[in-house]
Order: C-alpha cells, then structure tokens, then sequence
C-alpha cells in the first residue's frame, strides 16, 4: 500500500523522516540484531542523513549501510553521492567501517562501471540470506523532477531490467553521464520504501508518480517496499496532488 503525508517545510521533512529511520533501524536491530539501510543522494537527502546524526540513537556498529545509486566518478570527486553522507552523517556517529557499503569509484581499478556493477551485486548478494540481496529495513529514495530516482532515469534501459541487482548506467540526463544504480527488484526487496521529496520543482513528478504513471515513463512509480511505501513531502512537492 502507498502513502504519503505532508510536511509543513522542508525542515520539518527532513526532521521526522530522519526521526522515523531511527525509530525503525532501532527496533531492526532489537529484533534481528542487525539493520540494512539503503540511501541516496539529493539536498532533501542529504539533510535528512544530517537529522540522523544521532550517535546515542542506534547502535551503529550494527547497522549496514548501502547506496541505491553512485556518479561513476573517482573516489575523491565531489560530485560523489557519499562525500556528503559522509560529511553530514557517517562522521559523526560510530559506525562500523566494514558494514559502510560505498559503490566502487571509477579508479577502483574495475576497468568498466558494468565490472564495478557486477562487484557491488556480489557484495549484497554475501550479506543477505539465501537471496541477490538483503531484505532491506529502510530504503530512503529522492525524486528528480523528471520523475527518476536513483539512477533510474524515464525511458532508460535500467527501467527495464528485472534480473540484476546493480546495473551501469550510461547516458544520464544529468552529468556525469556515467553510474551505478541499483534497480527496481532490489529497491522492492525493502521492508519500507520511502520516499522524500521537498520543493516546488518536484510537485508535477510526485504528482504523475502518485498518480500512477508507468514505472518507465515516471521511474519512482516503481518501487515498492514489501511492508509499505511511503512517499514524505513538504507543502510545495505535494503542490499538485
């Protein structure tokens, strides 16, 4: 089932869908010992991962952390989804180095993104039970204002990949050109999906996604958490609904 709830602000938004992860990652770890948790780029991401630098919050040395997509650049650019979570977030909690899950950088020595792709498939593949990967607790999505999300871009071949876990994505709409992302059947292998949008420019893709628009044409209509999928926005992303 989908839902959505709105937020006055975008402060607000990324206050309590930080709040929630926390609530969540928490009692995953009570229950289960351990917690998966998979996040992407973007400001309103961004400043969520900021909210949830919480290091009392969890215990951080038990919690995994994957990215749904990564800009297939060298380790030290800035254009790399997790400089900045690591900036906002990971540096300041405690977490535990070998259950931080960076997608590879183009000078990891892979030869080809599908070669890093591959890597990054195997790596989910080792730390989930019996399937291509973990079943996720939380996967915290953003919305282009074309209606992408990761780096599942409308019209693009990765909106029609149903075997692999991790795809290289060439070609992108928005520089750089090349990525990683993960696809549709491994973002729906999460618990809770949620997405988070925040701003004016996003109201027409949250409005189409919601609306039911083919995962193809609006990509974040796809996703779907097999215990819910939650779509948190502010009063300007939820403008047209």
């Amino acid at each position: 089932m989908t839902e959505h709830e709105v937020f006055a602000d975008a402060e607000e938004l990324a206050s309590t869908a930080a709040q929630r992860t926390l609530e969540v990652l928490a009692a995953a770890i009570e229950e289960r010992g351990v917690a998966h948790l998979v996040v992407t780029g973007g400001g309103i991401l961004e400043a969520t991962l900021a909210q949830l630098a919480v290091p009392e919050a969890l215990n951080w040395s038990k919690l995994h952390v994957w990215w749904g997509d990564e800009r297939y650049v060298p380790a030290n650019s800035d254009e790399r989804n997790d400089k900045p979570a690591m900036a906002k977030l990971f540096d300041k909690v405690p977490y535990e180095p070998a259950l931080l899950h960076r997608m590879p950088a183009s000078d990891a020595g892979f030869g080809s993104a599908e070669a890093a792709a591959s890597a990054y498939a195997e790596a989910l593949a080792a730390a989930a039970d019996d399937a291509d990967v973990p079943a996720f607790d939380v996967v915290l999505l953003g919305v282009g204002p074309d209606g992408h999300c990761a780096s599942l871009f409308p019209g693009h071949p990765g909106t029609r990949e149903l075997e692999a876990s991790v795809i290289a994505v060439h070609g992108s709409p928005k520089p750089p050109p090349t990525r990683l992302s993960l696809t549709f059947p491994a973002l729906d292998a999460g618990r809770q999906v949620w997405f988070i949008a925040s701003g004016e420019g996003k109201a027409e893709a949250v409005a189409r996604a919601l609306g039911g628009a083919p995962r193809e044409e609006v990509p974040s209509a796809g996703p779907r958490g097999r215990e819910g999928t939650l779509w948190l926005l502010d009063q300007a992303a939820a403008g047209q609904l």
